[in-house]
């Protein structure tokens, strides 16, 4: 499979709605298809999505061990909704609690390199273990949700993970997220309602300022450039190719769920 049937893929793919994409994805890589939600605005929306189609598509949640109340508020809101079991992927404890013996439970304000290693334990980690076997994965990531994400593109190939990577609601508007979820009744995480319009593990994330950007209260510490966990961009780069000819397996066989 080359890159040019990846892209005649993604150029049918920008045709469709969000709704018929998740159709798409789920004939397409059936029980190899999963979905990541942080439990935001996007990621509720697509649940929707896959909850009124009647998809069978697997969700997980990756639980830091650092989340807000309302998040896991909003789990359970979720899952009484639509009726569905959403897997918790946690960090593993003998990395995780070195670091804080002998650094504090805030180590990752010391240094970039030190957050970074955080996410890494807390997120990246977790993240493999919740991908693996899988071939394709369902994100709720935007294009104007930052500045790291203004290329993000409807299908793409995650080369960290060795997988595609489906991004149904990439041209959505913020807007058009919110009128969704308002018109639908989606449960949604209330500080969503104190300026919280991307909301992470609760010491690394703060409310915004009128005139600020979306993602302006994540690691308010760091340049906007910088303000990535690792899961969708890595090494200043996103974690997906542009020149590749040919993928260790097939990418879009059909497959019976």
């Amino acid at each position: 499979m080359d890159l040019l049937k990846l892209e005649e893929k993604r150029r049918a793919l920008e045709c469709l709605s969000a709704a018929d994409v998740l159709t798409w994805a789920s004939e397409v890589f059936g029980k190899d298809l999963v979905q990541a939600t942080s439990l935001g605005a996007e990621d509720q929306v697509l649940t929707h999505l896959v909850a009124d189609r009647e998809l069978k598509i697997e969700a997980f949640v990756l639980d830091t061990g650092r989340h807000f109340e309302e998040t896991y508020e909003v789990l359970e809101k979720t899952r009484e909704k639509y009726k569905v079991d959403i897997r918790l992927f946690f960090p593993e404890s003998e990395l995780l609690e070195p670091l804080l013996r002998e650094h504090g439970p805030n180590f990752f304000r010391k240094e970039i390199a030190m957050r970074k290693q955080c996410c890494a334990i807390r997120k990246i980690r977790p993240l493999k273990r919740a991908l693996a076997g899988r071939r394709a994965w369902l994100t709720g990531l935007r294009r104007d949700q930052a500045v790291t994400r203004g290329t993000v593109e409807v299908l793409e190939w995650d080369a960290a993970n060795g997988l595609v990577k489906i991004n149904p609601l990439w041209r959505w508007t913020q807007d058009e997220v919110w009128d969704f979820i308002r018109q639908n009744q989606v449960p949604y995480n209330a500080l969503h309602e104190k300026g919280f319009p991307s909301i992470g593990c609760a010491p690394c994330t703060r409310a915004i300022q009128p005139g600020e950007d979306l993602r302006a209260g994540r690691w308010w510490w760091e340049l906007p450039e910088q303000k990535e966990c690792g899961l969708h961009w890595e090494n200043g780069k996103p974690v997906r190719i542009q020149k590749q000819t040919q993928f260790p397996q097939p990418l879009f066989e059909e497959v019976s769920s």
